[in-house]
């Protein structure tokens, strides 16, 4: 075992521990230490939600809108969207409502279609709010600033966290600036019942020695992280990294998955990613809560992706994993 292994271990050793001695649990539901080579086994029961973005070209572009779903659809017609492709959750994204995160009767609006058609308010995925890393103090203050907002809209819909861009001014080795920007809007969340979580989204987020750096140096119950399946550098259409064991590293904080698609073959599976194998990882790491579907290809419709991910995901839940290479 590697010396970075060894200390790897006895950092979640003693995470769990710490946890446990204030009742927190490590994240709840801790089965044990993911790793990008699961063994075989059972892949668990986990809920399906629906991120919006799988719907974001029939949303900025009506023409596209009318001919995928019969109407010019808005994020006020996300719920029924998810709940018609039988969903159970909806993971909004920000730029669909800008200028509503303290309408109050638009907010209410929106919670009560959800709860009408039955899914859950899961989280709201943020962009455009500014760099939580940037090196000028200011800057970083008002990017806090503008975040909040969302907080307090996460709340008013019942959502249990914000997806946050963590920014791109930050490594492995220097994450002083944005721990403190993080920081300071978890503990706004935390008095507002809202975790703030990190996606790998481009730039340092989609390097997980910098995401658990990061991780580590704010430590907080309330911040984690939001592991996407596909967002991870490539080079020549191929990942540049080993993909699986960055989400089984990311899994170790995890409070949201983000089941990222882009085509299919025609057995229905992913072409890109081993779901099997990453959902075996999502298991191993004590996870049950929300997966979400953000397709994002160009072969299939919007519509069509969205049915080709979640009946994958369907297939997949409660079944047998092997390895490939056993």
């Amino acid at each position: 075992m590697s010396d970075q292994m060894r200390n790897r271990r006895a950092f979640l050793k003693s995470t769990a521990a710490g946890a446990a001695l204030l009742g927190l649990g490590a994240r709840g539901t801790w089965a044990g230490e993911p790793t990008g080579n699961p063994g075989a086994g059972k892949i668990g029961d986990f809920k399906i939600s629906l991120a919006e973005w799988s719907i974001h070209k029939a949303l900025f572009n009506k023409e596209v809108s009318e001919k995928e779903f019969g109407k010019v659809v808005t994020n006020l017609d996300f719920p029924q969207i998810a709940r018609d492709f039988g969903c159970e959750g909806v993971e909004f994204v920000n730029q669909f409502f800008k200028d509503h995160a303290h309408d109050s009767a638009y907010l209410k609006d929106l919670k009560a279609r959800a709860s009408d058609v039955g899914v859950t308010c899961v989280l709201i995925m943020i962009d455009g709010e500014g760099d939580l890393s940037a090196k000028d103090q200011s800057h970083r203050n008002k990017a806090v600033d503008n975040h909040k907002k969302w907080v307090d809209a996460a709340a008013a819909l019942g959502c249990h966290a914000i997806r946050v861009n963590t920014g791109s001014h930050y490594s492995p080795s220097n994450v002083s600036d944005v721990a403190e920007a993080c920081g300071r809007l978890t503990e706004y969340g935390q008095n507002h019942g809202i975790k703030i979580i990190c996606e790998n989204h481009g730039g340092p987020s989609s390097n997980p020695d910098a995401m658990l750096a990061l991780m580590k140096a704010v430590d907080k119950p309330t911040f984690g992280t939001l592991p996407d399946f596909g967002n991870f550098p490539r080079q020549g259409g191929k990942y540049a990294i080993d993909v699986y064991d960055a989400i089984a590293r990311m899994m170790s904080y995890a409070k949201g998955v983000s089941a990222k698609s882009y085509d299919f073959d025609s057995e229905g599976r992913e072409t890109m990613l081993d779901y099997a194998r990453i959902l075996k990882i999502v298991t191993d790491a004590g996870y049950n809560g929300f997966v979400g579907i953000e397709y994002e290809g160009g072969r299939l419709s919007e519509p069509e992706g969205i049915k080709a991910t979640k009946k994958l995901l369907d297939s997949l839940r409660g079944a047998s994993y092997q390895p490939r290479n056993a």
